[in-house]
């Protein structure tokens, strides 16, 4: 497997992770949001992942990369609240908050963010044997 083989796989990788950490951030934004109608209310977003198969071949290798297939919302169900004092509420004063729940998004940032971390050290290790292979070539 060549250096640009390796960088490509890092470079996907770290792209997936960055569309993971946006749509954190995204759910976590909406995560005190209220509205008055089940159709209007946010709803928490996964991004769904997959391994990209090899040129034509269609066989997964160990160099295989990843690609965002999609962006899906999530189908837990939203919570409901009475609090007929509250400007959105529907006429029942019944408001619905998004199903974003916020100590998992926050591992999943932890997560996403250590995985972007390893692509890194990755690409950077990948810098430092080029130049050590650069620097065999002047001797």
């Amino acid at each position: 497997m060549s250096f640009k083989d390796i960088s490509q796989i890092a470079g996907s990788a770290m792209a997936a992770q960055s569309v993971r950490l946006n749509t954190i951030a995204s759910n976590l934004a909406n995560a005190d949001s209220v509205s008055g109608s089940e159709g209007e209310t946010y709803r928490a977003r996964k991004p769904v992942f997959a391994a990209m198969l090899d040129g034509g071949s269609g066989k997964l290798h160990a160099g295989s990369r990843v690609q965002v297939l999609d962006v899906v919302e999530s189908a837990e169900p939203l919570r409901k609240a009475y609090e007929p004092g509250n400007p959105v509420a529907n006429a029942d004063g019944m408001v619905f908050y998004p199903n974003v729940n916020q100590v998992a998004e926050m591992t999943d940032m932890m997560s996403a963010s250590r995985a972007f971390e390893t692509n890194v050290e990755v690409l950077g290790r990948i810098k430092s044997m080029q130049a050590g292979l650069l620097r065999l070539g002047e001797g």
